[in-house]
């Protein structure tokens, strides 16, 4: 039997078991994906995890994708490992803003963990964990980083401040906004002009030569 085969055979095993939780199932990069219900996760997993036929026993990790073009905004991956079957499962679950979905900390506990980084990075709440807080972030820190929403520059900016003596957040300031550059600096993305002093690297197919005369040549 094939490797996709079996495969199949999973996710119809699978799929069969869960009825109408298991929404649909596909293939990704020889790894089979079950897109479940959001409330019928934990009985998805206790089934992947117990079933003679799959024993994924294993929760590599947990986390989260967001998506705002999308009515159920954000997915929260599942991925799982068979170490008897040499296999690898992934649900996705869709959810929409501010929906819940159970924690799965009563079919494995290391996902606490896990829950507790994709809330702290994307703001999914997980239903029943008894210890969601921050995990990456500080304890104060405002919004959830890994949104399509949150600005690259974030809110606040931290620094210690010598008079108080301790951390203090303030608002962020863009002090390099209006930086002028010379446009001459290779940071600045010029890839194929050679300067001065650069002669030691590649020589570029236009550019500064040794014999270029008008760029500094002798």
């Amino acid at each position: 039997m094939s490797a996709l085969e079996a495969l199949t055979d999973l996710a119809d095993h699978v799929s069969e078991k869960l009825g109408d939780d298991c929404l649909h199932y596909e293939f990704e990069r020889d790894e089979l994906v079950l897109h479940i219900a959001p409330d019928a996760v934990c009985a998805a997993l206790q089934l992947l995890k117990s079933d003679v036929e799959c024993q994924f026993t294993q929760l590599i990790s947990i986390c989260g994708a967001d998506y705002p073009e999308r009515e159920a905004r954000f997915e929260v991956v599942y991925h799982l490992l068979s170490m008897t079957l040499n296999q690898r499962v992934r649900l996705k679950v869709a959810l929409k803003e501010g929906q819940l979905v159970p924690s799965a900390t009563r079919v494995f506990s290391t996902a606490g963990w896990f829950e507790r980084e994709t809330w702290d990075m994307y703001g999914i709440f997980f239903e029943g964990n008894e210890d969601l807080r921050r995990i990456l972030t500080d304890y104060g820190f405002n919004g959830h980083p890994l949104r399509k929403d949150f600005p690259l520059t974030g809110y606040v900016e931290l620094r210690y401040d010598e008079e108080q003596k301790r951390v203090v957040y303030e608002p962020v300031k863009l002090t390099q906004a209006y930086r002028d550059f010379d446009n001459l600096s290779p940071w600045e993305g010029m890839t194929d002009i050679q300067l001065p002093g650069d002669e030691k690297g590649c020589v570029p197919e236009h550019g500064y030569t040794p014999a270029d005369k008008s760029v500094g040549g002798k």
